[in-house]
């Protein structure tokens, strides 16, 4: 039977994740030094764990509202204030950040409609977009990863609906500044633009680079996507969130309602006290681990921007290699799992390491660098 000729183009115009492909392939090698995934090298708090038992036992096993358990909602939107200084009008929770997301594009494009996306990427914003029927149209951010509005006004037209920003970012961990922000807010407010910010990275930051979320300068046009998976290595349960302006909320719940259903019963009322963990001593190990890779990379000879958050380096592909699928293929032949660049860009001359592993493994990664440098 011809499949092929009965897939949708949504469907036969995107191809498998990159990362996942590593992902499959990190089972096949004994002793791997895996540097490829992002997931948190730590497990789930007890609190959480206990929370979800008792969830469980005392019959939170049902459909939940599909716009979420109310209590969570609110706390999503105190948890929002407290860290930004902004109430957002509304709350949903979803299946995760990626459902979150998927959601926003759901409600917002219509065949044709461009949605402007950084460059580098994570994988799934210009697939979610295609799949939707829309133009992702790239802002380049290369060489530091830092966002330019002025790139990005130049790329408007008729047809653009939203811009998508992430901060701290995938692969590149970079954090926008508090004008970078500030800019790309005034611009979408003039341009009546949709804002679409990732922010599952958000309590992931060190030192300055902190800074407040888009929504903060741009409530009414912006839809704050995070979740529970990186911050609380809770990358199974599925429990992510979006605020915004209540008028744009409804709207994404109504799409929730027709696909997801709702986000997890039981991992909702485990997520209560979530809000509660100290993550301090996770922030700083990973921010020690940040200095210890990034040090050596450039003392082998890398280019590499420093990151201000995320737990992700971006370094340049050493000029003999050519691009990173090349230096990558190399590395696995030294049984060491990076993801190419060009999993994440329209360019191939980086590739993304996750640091979120142990220091041993790091420092097996870092004497394989240092000879393939």
């Amino acid at each position: 039977m011809n499949y092929k000729s009965l897939l949708a183009q949504r469907v036969t115009s995107i191809e498998a994740s990159g990362i996942r492909k590593i992902f499959d392939l990190a089972a096949t090698i004994k002793d791997a030094i895996n540097l490829s995934i992002g997931q948190p090298d730590f497990d789930v708090p007890p609190p959480i764990k206990a929370a979800a038992i008792n969830a469980i036992q005392e019959g939170f096993n049902r459909y939940p509202p599909s716009a979420g358990w109310p209590e969570l909602r609110q706390l999503v939107l105190d948890h929002y204030q407290d860290l930004h200084g902004v109430r957002m009008e509304d709350s949903l929770i979803t299946c995760g950040t990626s459902g979150g997301l998927t959601l926003a594009m759901l409600a917002l494009v219509n065949p044709g409609d461009e949605i402007l996306v950084p460059d580098p990427y994570f994988v799934c914003y210009k697939h979610l977009v295609t799949m939707c029927g829309g133009v992702p149209v790239f802002y380049d951010t290369y060489p530091d990863f830092k966002l330019d509005v002025s790139r990005i006004e130049a790329l408007v037209t008729p047809r653009t609906k939203a811009i998508l920003a992430m901060s701290p970012g995938n692969p590149t961990g970079a954090c926008l500044s508090s004008k970078q922000k500030s800019d790309l807010a005034q611009l979408a407010r003039s341009k009546n633009l949709i804002v679409i910010s990732d922010e599952i990275y958000e309590l992931f930051t060190y030192g300055a680079a902190a800074e407040r979320s888009l929504g903060a300068y741009y409530p009414e046009g912006t839809l704050c996507v995070g979740g529970l998976s990186k911050t609380l290595a809770m990358t199974g349960w599925r429990l992510g969130w979006v605020t915004g302006a209540h008028e744009l909320i409804e709207e994404l719940i109504k799409v929730q309602q027709f696909t997801f259903v709702c986000a997890p019963s039981t991992a909702q009322k485990a997520a209560l006290g979530a809000f509660k963990v100290d993550l301090s001593d996770k922030v700083a190990s990973y921010r020690k681990k940040r200095d210890f890779l990034l040090n050596g990379l450039r003392k082998a000879g890398y280019e590499c921007e420093e990151p201000g958050g995320a737990f992700y380096l971006f370094p340049r592909v050493p000029a003999r290699y050519g691009n990173g699928q090349r230096f990558v293929e190399e590395a696995i032949q030294r049984k060491m799992l990076l993801v190419p660049g060009n999993v994440f860009s329209t360019r191939d001359t980086h590739f993304r390491i996750s640091y979120a592993c142990s220091d041993e493994m790091l420092g097996r990664g870092l004497k394989v660098f240092e000879e393939m440098a």
